[in-house]
């Protein structure tokens, strides 16, 4: 392979060979988190060493993506034809699918650093490969694993950028490892970086576009090119839209956010464009829930008007969110890479919009000289303050015929620069920095369709540039201050302890759910920030073996987060503000926001410990924190519609949706052999006379079941959307 130009193949199998022949048979493949992997090539790699036992294959990355298909007999009838609709011409990740299977061959081995949420629970070989760090220490992390091999799928250069790529999804940690690894290798390891490109993947400039030199083998065949892995939306829950509605006040105009996928993520989403494009509506339930009064701190840290000055976001993840709110005008705070300008611009001493002023400031702070220089020109150009046809020449500025003097002192020079060289507004400024991304069709299809004006605005980049503040290659630390202006970095966790300790990873038995990610680099660069505030949201209770559990709790032999990092935590019954109040502040802080059925013992345990007094009662106010509570919150708005399931779009069908409320309570009602041996005689009797509920049984594949398996299945079926929808079927099912 020639060292200043990749080899570009075709057949994924003479990428595999060129890959081999480079580096040997010992590979430790890094591979970027969720959707950058390159599947073919990956597979056809994994293939090899499933062929051949002499090579070793140590595969290192987070969040391998399946398509879902269902655990019980009655979710793979229902998850059958969705996953066949959504994820049928995306080849699947072999590796990922023989570890949930447990096939691995004895020389192959995954290490992941985040797995999805609870995928891998119950799985005792993926839990011994689990690696815990910090996203920020992962690049260190691989590359102490002794990675030699990085795949990585990448879009490939539109006309404007010939001869580069774009790692696009992906920069988060290949912009830091490659540079490593190509250390390493002078060094005398061989290394191999492989691209492979899809024309599906959305091109990004800025740091994510490479030169295809940075690759030493680039597999192109846009003939297999294949559609990428989507994250169907998640339904949004009263529970869910109030908490989303909480964290929403606490968002500052001018500020900066930062927020997660999941449900918790889209419904804040949703209620920050409902507080800027319907702001009446939002105010009456704000004024009707009392936030204000019971939660002051949204009227020093939040806000409750629409957006005028809008949001940065700065965030690892670029959910689809952020896109929704781009379209709804709430995205709309443009920073810039020149820490100078940008603390100007945050104290208001210039604006967006270019004057003689701008000069006037620029040149008061020296950043720009008078008269001008050379380099004070190309700096002006690179923002828009002067125009791009402005030459320097001599010692004056040349626009078209005319020769200007570039003297700030000079009333006629003045006035020839603001008719002739001024620019109109500031350019280069950047909407969005994001580490990586994921999310459903359509979102991929909206950053596919991006004017170019739209698309520069946004930069994806490298994770440790966006999750915490030391200084980086991309920018020092004064530039991350200036941009990160009234930070709101707001994440979910599972469980919160009295004493102010997120659960957000694992369990105290060791086994891990997912892993840490950003979340501690967001908490603590929170708490280092001025003005920003680290906000964790969290539903009040969960449902475990056929009971509801608090979410709160008075301890936990693990924590994600540690209580000297307490700052505000979020649930359905509202905000409590924890940084720098005394523990007897945050345990009631935080039984005060729990749901009323557990208030009580939480009480005690706080009183046994001695952090609350004794002779403390539950105010009166505080008792009311029911679920029933929670819908009469959002029915008081008086259009039911107003706080929807799937506000951004569903990939299910009407039908779809039906059936999975449906399995959803068989699912909890079957939870303990009483309840299920209760649900099954329930079943036995429900009937459909009438066929009302035909064509779902036939969705189901249980239009005409053959078997008693499938007669069983048949009758929960019915029992199950009987119990949810309350459907007038009666009588006799088909036998």
């Amino acid at each position: 392979m020639s060292a200043d130009k990749p080899l570009t193949v075709s057949d994924v199998n003479a990428c595999v060979d060129a890959v081999i022949g480079k580096v040997g048979r010992n590979i430790t493949l890094g591979l970027p988190l969720g959707l950058g992997k390159p599947v073919r090539f990956i597979n056809a790699l994994y293939q090899r060493a499933k062929d051949d036992p002499t090579l070793n294959l140590h595969i290192v990355t987070a969040l391998s993506l399946l398509a879902p298909q269902g655990g019980s007999s009655l979710e793979k009838r229902f998850m059958g034809p969705f996953t066949e609709r959504l994820y049928g011409r995306i080849p699947e990740l072999a590796y990922a699918r023989d570890v949930v299977n447990g096939q691995l061959p004895d020389n192959v081995r995954v290490s992941e650093f985040f797995f999805k949420a609870g995928t891998f629970l119950r799985h005792e070989e993926q839990q011994r490969n689990y690696v815990c760090t910090n996203y920020t220490h992962a690049v260190r992390d691989l590359m102490a694993l002794g990675v030699n091999v990085i795949g990585q799928l990448v879009s490939a250069s539109p006309e404007h950028a010939p001869g580069h790529v774009s790692l696009s999804c992906n920069p988060d940690l290949s912009l830091d490892l490659f540079p490593l690894l190509r250390e390493r290798e002078r060094g005398g390891t061989a290394v191999a970086l492989v691209g492979e490109k899809n024309s599906n993947l959305p091109y990004f400039g800025h740091k994510s576009a490479l030169p295809l030199t940075e690759f030493d083998v680039v597999l192109e065949h846009r003939a297999s090119d294949y559609p990428l892995f989507s994250a169907p939306q998640m339904a949004i829950s009263p529970e869910d839209h109030l908490i989303g509605f909480y964290a929403s006040a606490l968002l500052k105009d001018g500020g900066t956010l930062q927020v997660g996928i999941g449900s918790l993520g889209a419904a804040l989403v949703y209620s920050t464009i409902m507080r800027h494009t319907n702001n009446k509506v939002w105010r009456e339930l704000f004024s009707r829930l009392r936030v204000g009064d019971r939660f002051p701190l949204t009227l020093t840290e939040g806000g409750s008007a629409p957006f005028a000055k809008g949001l940065y976001g700065c965030s690892e993840m670029m959910v689809d969110g952020f896109i929704h709110l781009l379209e709804a005008g709430v995205l709309k705070r443009e920073v810039f890479d020149h820490a100078g300008l940008q603390q100007l611009i945050n104290k208001g001493h210039i604006s967006d919009e270019v004057s003689l002023r701008t000069l006037d400031v620029l040149r008061r702070v020296k950043l720009v000289d008078s008269p001008l220089r050379a380099r004070d020109v190309q700096w002006l150009q690179q923002y828009g303050i002067l125009k791009p046809d402005v030459v320097f020449r001599g010692g004056r500025l040349v626009v078209g015929e005319q020769s200007l003097v570039p003297d700030l002192d000079d009333a006629a020079a003045r006035e020839a620069l603001a008719q002739l060289a001024l620019g109109d507004r500031l350019t280069g400024g950047v909407l969005m920095h994001g580490g990586f991304y994921v999310g459903p069709e359509d979102f991929y299809e909206k950053l596919r369709g991006l004017s170019p004006q739209l698309r520069d605005k946004i930069s994806m980049t490298s994770v440790n540039y966006i999750n915490h503040l030391y200084d980086h290659r991309f920018g020092n630390q004064r530039l991350k201050v200036a941009q990160r202006s009234h930070g709101r970095f707001i994440n979910s966790t599972m469980m919160y302890t009295l004493s102010g300790a997120a659960v957000s990873d694992g369990l105290e038995d060791g086994r891990v759910v997912s892993g840490v990610g950003g979340q501690y680099n967001f908490v603590a660069m929170a708490h280092e920030l001025p003005g920003a505030r680290s906000i964790l949201t969290m539903r009040a209770t969960r449902q475990a073996g056929g009971k509801t559990l608090s979410n709160i709790v008075f301890s936990y032999g693990h924590c994600t987060i540690p209580r000297h990092l307490r700052d505000i935590v979020v649930t359905e019954y509202g905000i409590a503000d924890l940084r720098g109040r005394s523990d007897e502040d945050v345990y009631l802080e935080l039984i005060r926001i729990a749901d009323s059925r557990f208030q009580p013992d939480l009480l005690r345990q706080a009183q046994k410990a001695g952090k609350v007094p004794a002779d403390f009662q539950l105010p009166v106010d505080w008792t009311g924190n029911t679920p029933e509570a929670v819908r009469e919150a959002l029915a008081g708005c008086g259009d039911a519609s107003l706080f929807p399931a799937f506000p951004f779009g569903c990939d299910f069908t009407e039908e779809e949706l039906i059936l999975g409320k449906a399995l959803k309570a068989l699912k909890a009602a079957t939870a303990t052999p009483r309840g299920k041996l209760t649900t099954i005689l329930q079943a036995l009797r429900a009937r459909d006379e009438e066929g009302y509920l035909e064509s779902m049984l036939e969705r189901m594949a249980l239009h005409n079941p053959s078997d008693p398996k499938a007669r069983l299945e048949r009758r929960l079926v019915i029992h199950g959307l009987q119990m949810t929808a309350n459907s007038p079927a009666t009588g006799k099912s088909k036998n």
